[in-house]
Formats: structure tokens, C-alpha cells, sequence
């Protein structure tokens, strides 16, 4: 079995990944037609332009740009349950077998649904999912950097009513540069002692302090990206000392103009120096990417040998959400894996 094998069929997980960055864009494109949302194009080549970034993005604001039409589609709970469906179909013919969804339910509020309908939804989809696909998922709720901290705190209250019925972990999403994090300090030390998770988007684009912040005053047990820790020696090292993992999304960075290419992502760098790292997807669509791909780019830009994909892969199941239950049944599937791989 070669390595192009072994990447294809080896249990995997993700760890980072945006529903409404993840939809099929030929549903997109049905939903929006039944629905009479307006498209750029009704050809699906052409179209597929409106909803991917086809190599780079001039910044992390265009990148998000990308999503305005999939939110517009995911307003109603039967458009919402087949988009959720349907990522995890698409994840579990790549040979996940453990996601952790993430999206901005106060985003799907426009046809009179509520927070906890669209949360619902969700949680719904994937327990059908789990039990049909064997596909293993939690989710995590999105607080929007730009929103007032009303919000954030009102999200983390609606995460308390599903935490351990699905939910498991709050989340800081968006642009950045300009919204820094600690305009949510007060949403997160809320979670914290609810005993929600925290993960948060920090360092993506070029702001390496922000990764310190989020760890500091948003409690954040992961981060989301951390491209540019690397700027500071000593996030680094606090990082590598606290095990601290990172949610890399490769392709993404390349979209976001967060690294020129793939070569210069400092992710094999991390890894070698010993931070905890995590190899996710981020938005199949928007990125036009799936796991498969990432841990191939791995190989050919990043020089990852079997061991590296070996660790990543057991860092996605040790610092995953999941419960403890859901980690011994990955770990046995994973370990099952290898030993097959080593007999033959």
C-alpha cells in the first residue's frame, strides 16, 4: 500500500470545518433556483465561480465574501438538514470518521426559524448520520467577531441548552484584522464556566498577538489556523509547553493570502518543533478542497512522511471535543487500521 493509498483510506478527522463553507455547490444552485435567489449563472461550471476560490483570494474579507449566497439558501430546517446531511456524506466517502461541524446559527434566522429550531436542525441531521453513515460529529457554535457582545453572550446561553446534546464547543469566526478578541472576553469567561469548549480563530491573518489573546483571555483550549505564530518565538514556545493544538487548514491560508503557497506554510515547521497539530479542511467548497487533498499537499509541499500523518491523524482524535467513549472507538478503528497496514 503506497502512501496516496494510505491517505485515502486511513481513518481520518476534522477538526475545523465551516458548514456554510461546505455545501454542494450543485444544491446551492438547486435551492437557489427553487427558491428564487438570484445566481450569477445557472450553469454549474460558471457558477461554481460565485461560491469557490479557485487559488487566491486578494484577502481573508474576499474569502468570506464567498459564503453570502450558501447563508441565503440555509434559512429554512429542510434546507438546513440536507446541507448538514450531505457534508457528512461527503466527509464519510473521504473516510472521516469524526467532524466537528461549525457555523453562526444567529446567521439562519431570516424565515422566521429561532436559534434553537436552527441548532436543532443540525443536531438532528447528524444523529441520523451517526447512525446510518457511522460518521461520529459535534458541533460547534460560531460567535461573529463583528456582532455586539449581546450576541456572543446570548450564543453561549444557547449552547448551554444543547452542551452534550451535540454541542460542544463555542467558537470566534470572522474578519480579524479588525475586530480583535477580546471584544468578547466577556462571552467566553462565560462559557468557561458554563464548562463549554473554546476555540477561536486567531493569528490567520498576520496578527500573532491575537493567538496570546485568545489563549489568555478567551480561555481557548485550540486555535483555529495560528498561521503567523510563528512571528513570535515565545507564542511558540507557550503554545508547545501548554499543548496548545492548531487547527491548520492549509488550502485556506494559500485562498486567504495568509502564505504566498504551499511550500511557505509553516505547518511541517510547527509539527517538527513540536506543537500539537491538527489537519482539517475549513470550507470544502469555498476552498474546493477536502481532506483528501490537504494531507496529499501535505506530502507534496511539506514533505510529510507516514509518521507525520500518523501524529496529525492522533492529535485529531486526542484533542478533539469528543467524548471519551467516541475517542477509545476512533482510537480502536485507527489502531485497527495500522495493524492491517503493518501485516501486509
Amino acid at each position: 500500500m503506497n502512501l496516496d493509498e494510505i491517505i485515502k483510506l486511513i481513518p481520518k478527522t476534522d477538526l475545523h470545518c465551516h458548514l456554510d463553507g461546505s455545501l454542494r455547490p450543485e444544491t446551492i444552485l438547486d435551492i437557489a433556483s427553487r427558491e428564487n435567489i438570484p445566481v450569477l449563472s445557472n450553469n454549474l461550471n460558471t457558477f461554481e465561480k460565485q461560491v469557490k476560490v479557485f487559488g487566491k483570494c486578494s484577502s481573508l474579507k474576499d474569502y468570506l465574501d464567498k459564503f453570502n449566497l450558501p447563508i441565503k439558501i440555509m434559512q429554512s430546517e429542510k434546507n438546513i438538514y440536507r446541507v448538514t446531511t450531505e457534508l457528512l456524506e461527503d466527509a464519510s466517502q473521504k473516510n472521516i470518521k469524526y467532524i466537528e461541524i461549525r457555523f453562526a446559527p444567529f446567521n439562519h434566522l431570516n424565515d422566521k426559524l429561532n436559534p434553537e429550531q436552527v441548532v436543532e436542525t443540525v443536531i438532528s441531521a447528524m444523529k441520523y448520520n451517526r447512525n446510518n453513515l457511522g460518521i461520529k460529529s459535534n458541533l460547534i457554535l460560531c460567535i461573529l467577531r463583528q456582532e455586539p457582545v449581546k450576541y456572543g453572550i446570548a450564543l453561549v446561553n444557547l449552547a448551554k441548552k444543547f452542551f452534550g446534546r451535540g454541542v460542544v464547543a463555542i467558537d470566534l469566526a470572522g474578519n480579524e484584522s479588525d475586530f480583535p478578541p477580546e471584544i468578547h472576553r466577556e462571552s467566553f469567561k462565560l462559557a468557561k464556566e458554563y464548562g463549554i469548549h473554546r476555540t477561536v480563530h486567531a493569528g490567520e491573518t498576520g496578527i500573532s498577538q491575537n493567538i496570546i489573546k485568545s489563549i489568555k483571555t478567551l480561555y481557548a483550549e485550540r486555535i483555529g489556523h495560528g498561521t503567523y505564530a510563528y512571528k513570535d518565538n515565545k507564542i511558540v514556545e507557550y503554545m508547545k509547553e501548554n499543548k496548545i493544538p492548531l487547527e491548520v487548514c492549509m488550502t485556506s491560508n494559500v485562498n486567504t493570502s495568509a502564505v504566498n503557497c504551499y511550500n511557505e506554510h509553516p505547518v511541517k515547521k510547527y509539527l517538527d518543533e513540536g506543537l500539537v497539530i491538527t489537519v482539517n479542511t475549513d470550507n470544502t467548497t469555498v476552498s474546493n478542497t477536502d481532506i483528501i487533498q490537504e494531507f496529499e499537499y501535505l506530502v507534496k509541499y511539506q514533505n510529510f512522511s507516514f509518521g507525520d500523518i500518523k501524529k496529525v491523524i492522533e492529535n485529531g482524535i486526542d484533542y478533539s471535543f469528543a467524548s471519551e467513549e467516541d475517542k477509545n472507538d476512533l482510537r480502536n478503528e485507527y489502531n485497527s487500521f495500522i495493524n492491517r497496514y503493518k501485516n501486509n
